[in-house]
């Protein structure tokens, strides 16, 4: 893949040599690129293959292989190359033809020199900057499947895009969302990307300590510090000398101890409790928060230096709302994952229970529908996961009758009636058909109906009785 900087190549076809020759002097002296000659489609055909060029200049007038029919080859090989087409016989059906193919640019002879250079030029770009997206987009993929990034909303795309243009730095990064949106993800995939990845990360729960323990936990102290201090101990700010350090939940740190980070940051050092001298380290800082620091800037309660000694670079982590259409993505990836977990393989949403859970309100985001996927693959006893089996407050029941009403409130009045009677219908012949281990006969006798109308409402709801069979056994 060529960089930005590398040299790009330009491939120019033409069965006169005198033409090739001329083409090369004058774009050759305007254009910095790599100019390669063919003297014919076939020739040409074969240095794509071999040299991958960034543009094609062609005839479109050649014995072999014609401009079009090279064009169309080329693009069929790679068709982030920009091919441009130029002739001496220019018919307006022919460059119509060649632009609906998919030339960049379309010229006759004798032609503008100027014009010609500028079309190249814009031809390089194009390419490069196809090129480019291409290999951003393989990275990003990659990244998705190594740190376990579900979706492909623009709003994860534009993250992941970020994370891959400063991970493998040493700014710091302040990462914003609400709780359970993948802050801490964020921050260990950061980490993962860089150079510091052979080095463990250091996690710091920010409000789980006290104030007189944080300080003394993140720069550590030396013996005789203060009553106890029987040992020197290290901070966690040298045991993380060469990696990344997370403060997660930055907002809640005292006042005294903000002034002692922005030290660290301003420096590069830290002076451990009890000591008279400072200790250089090589740390990068990745901070978290879920609080609005502007705020509290405002209130005194966080300093502003730090503030914007720590948002360098910002990371705003999607609430599930705003990418909800990543929905459908997150569930199957935590049923995939906990299916394998619990040895429950062959587990399926039912099609509503997706449109259920794109219609919810997830107040706790990924972490709250990732912790009611993983309930109800735990319950579930069929191998359909309906919307009665997805809790609305992750391991409560108190709502369990009225489950779906996020997903009605957009309907009419009757469409929603309808479709309660629905859910209640398949969860009611669900449960009697799971107590009857797939047996229609006690199913039915169990729900007061006789046997062929419990039968005819299998059918509309669409339950196959043998999927809730315990055994081979028969029950007609």
């Amino acid at each position: 893949m060529k960089t930005k900087t590398s040299k790009q190549r330009l491939l120019i076809v033409d069965d006169r040599e005198d033409m090739l020759k001329l083409l090369k002097q004058v774009i050759g002296g305007k254009c910095s690129c790599h100019i390669d000659l063919a003297k014919s489609g076939l020739e040409a055909i074969e240095k794509v293959k071999d040299s991958d060029p960034d543009v094609v200049l062609t005839d479109i007038k050649m014995p072999d292989l014609d401009g079009l029919s090279l064009l169309r080859r080329v693009l069929a090989f790679d068709s982030s190359i920009s091919v441009i087409i130029m002739t001496g016989y220019a018919t307006v059906e022919s460059a119509v033809e060649a632009l609906k193919d998919g030339a960049l640019d379309f010229f006759q002879k004798p032609f503008d020199n100027d014009m010609v250079i500028h079309a190249v030029k814009k031809g390089l770009e194009r390419t490069w900057l196809l090129r480019e997206n291409r290999r951003l987009q393989e990275q990003i993929a990659s990244t998705q499947e190594q740190f376990g990034f579900v979706g492909k909303s623009t709003k994860i795309m534009n993250i992941l895009e970020l994370m891959n243009r400063v991970a493998d730095t040493d700014v710091t990064v302040l990462i914003r969302g609400e709780s359970g949106t993948g802050k801490e993800v964020a921050a260990r995939a950061l980490h993962q990307m860089s150079s510091r990845s052979h080095k463990r990360m250091i996690t710091v729960n920010c409000p789980a300590l006290p104030e007189h323990i944080l300080e003394s936990e993140l720069f550590g102290y030396t013996k005789g510090a203060f009553t106890g201090a029987t040992i020197d101990k290290v901070g966690l700010f040298q045991a993380a000398n060469g990696s990344s350090i997370l403060l997660d939940e930055i907002a809640d740190i005292p006042l005294s101890i903000q002034t002692k980070l922005l030290r660290v940051l301003q420096e590069k050092e830290i002076r451990p409790l009890g000591s008279t001298t400072s200790i250089k380290v090589d740390v990068r800082v990745i901070a978290s928060t879920n609080q609005n620091l502007e705020e509290k800037i405002a209130k005194g309660t966080f300093r502003e230096d730090l503030f914007y000694r720590l948002n360098v670079v910002s990371i705003t982590m999607p609430s599930l709302k705003e990418i909800a259409e990543d929905i459908p993505l997150l569930a199957q990836h935590f049923l995939d994952k906990y299916s394998r977990e619990y040895g429950k393989e062959g587990l399926e949403f039912a099609p509503e229970s997706i449109r259920c859970l794109m219609q919810r309100e997830w107040k706790g985001n990924v972490r709250q529908l990732q912790n009611a996927i993983k309930r109800a693959v735990l319950l579930v006893s069929s191998k359909i996961i309906w919307p009665t089996d997805i809790p609305i407050d992750n391991g409560t029941d108190k709502d369990s009758n009225v489950i779906t009403m996020p997903c009605l409130a957009h309907l009419p009045y009757k469409k929603a009636k309808e479709k309660i009677v629905h859910t209640f219908s398949v969860s009611y012949l669900t449960r009697a058909l799971q107590a009857s281990g797939g047996n229609v006969t006690a199913a039915a006798r169990m729900c007061g109906l006789e046997r062929q109308s419990l039968q005819r409402l299998l059918k509309k709801h669409d339950l196959d009785p043998a999927s809730f069979r315990h055994s081979k056994a028969s029950e007609n």
